[in-house]
């Protein structure tokens, strides 16, 4: 699918209300079931009823396409997924008042702020264990708006100069050097990053304290921690304020670049594409464990691969939920090879097939 068909289409679905029932179109075109029953899906049992989910916005082109798929096949369903972000997500599950929390990192085992997240999560889920389903992956793209420029090529460590404040103009001689033969703006670099709790800003930083040390200087977290640049709340924020703003850049899912035709960043000379994206999801290590599954990007794949890749994880109980034969039903339909194989022209990366059959065993022990 060409980007400027996608973008249409991406537009259009915006019009249809994330509470999806059946009978919303995409595009113009009627949404097709993938749930057919052939090889690599799955064919829904459709036990009706409702369920809600809510957090990062990094999956909402996904969901929102999988929900059409479902419902279209099982009139009637409800299934309500809210993008709050992955903070108000998560606290929404461990407040019991939704079944599913869609966070761009898995709970931690650690203490932070007095809270250890699995614990928390094991008393909303009535003792249970609460399970980390790695569902969505997609690339964090580096967008940019500089005028004249329509190929930028930035390394780990200019992007974390430029994010602290370090580079504060676009044609400064590090720059520069990165980018021979391009004619640079004498203009100041205009940094948005969002103002609200986020697992893409956590994914963010994370990569830049791992790739860059001492020119980041920060830990990993999910509120932006540095005190350059201006924040927007979500990721429709920041990809609005780039796409309005001359001489500008920030950090969202590639997803949302491609909806508003935003220039992105090659890293390293890699250029951000579905290709080399999975390239680098096949380098990531996948830790099993009574909790679900937690991926180990390794954000130096080398291999042509595009380093900035995240992974949005489903978070549900194991057990006692309020309608575990729909989320279940739901779920194993989202980690068949046939919807995951859907998602890649959405600006995702499809789960690799190994990663994919733990995922479905997974779902699969939901009671």
């Amino acid at each position: 699918m060409r980007f400027r068909d996608l973008k249409v289409r991406l537009t259009a679905m915006l019009g249809c209300s994330i509470l999806l029932l059946t009978g919303c179109w995409s595009g113009g075109v009627a949404v097709h079931p993938i749930a057919t029953g052939t090889a690599g899906s799955h064919r829904p049992t459709c036990p009706g009823g409702a369920i809600r989910g809510e957090g990062a916005s990094s999956q909402r082109t996904a969901m929102e396409k999988l929900i059409q798929d479902y419902t279209a096949v099982c009139p009637g369903t409800v299934i309500d997924y809210t993008t709050s972000g992955s903070g108000a997500g998560v606290k929404a599950f461990f407040g019991g008042t939704v079944d599913l929390a869609g966070s761009d990192s898995p709970l931690s085992h650690r203490e932070h702020d007095g809270v250890i997240e699995t614990e928390k999560a094991e008393k909303r889920c009535r003792e249970n264990t609460a399970l980390n389903l790695p569902m969505v992956l997609g690339p964090i793209a580096i967008a940019h708006n500089v005028e004249g420029v329509t190929d930028l090529n930035l390394s780990a460590e200019l992007i974390a100069r430029i994010f602290t404040g370090d580079i504060t103009r676009w044609n400064d001689p590090a720059i520069a050097a990165a980018n021979p033969g391009v004619s640079l703006p004498d203009a100041g670099i205009a940094v948005f990053h969002r103002a609200d709790e986020s697992g893409t800003t956590e994914n963010f930083t994370k990569y830049l304290a791992k790739t860059t040390g001492d020119a980041w200087g920060h830990d990993a977290s999910k509120k932006w921690p540095a005190t350059r640049g201006e924040g927007k709340e979500k990721t429709a924020g920041v990809a609005d304020a780039v796409a309005s703003t001359r001489n500008s850049i920030t950090y969202l899912e590639w997803g949302a670049a491609l909806e508003r035709d935003l220039k992105v960043v090659r890293i390293d000379g890699v250029v951000l594409s579905g290709e080399t994206a999975s390239r680098a999801v096949a380098a990531a290590e996948a830790e099993t464990d009574d909790d679900g599954i937690r991926l180990d990007i390794n954000y130096a794949p080398g291999n042509g691969a595009y380093p900035l890749v995240m992974a949005t994880y489903e978070v549900v109980c194991s057990a006692d939920a309020a309608n575990p034969e729909l989320l279940r039903d739901f779920l194993e339909l989202f980690a068949s090879e046939t919807a995951q194989a859907s998602l890649e022209e959405l600006g995702y990366a499809p789960l690799p097939d190994e990663l994919r059959e733990k995922v479905s065993r997974s779902v699969s022990g939901i009671r």
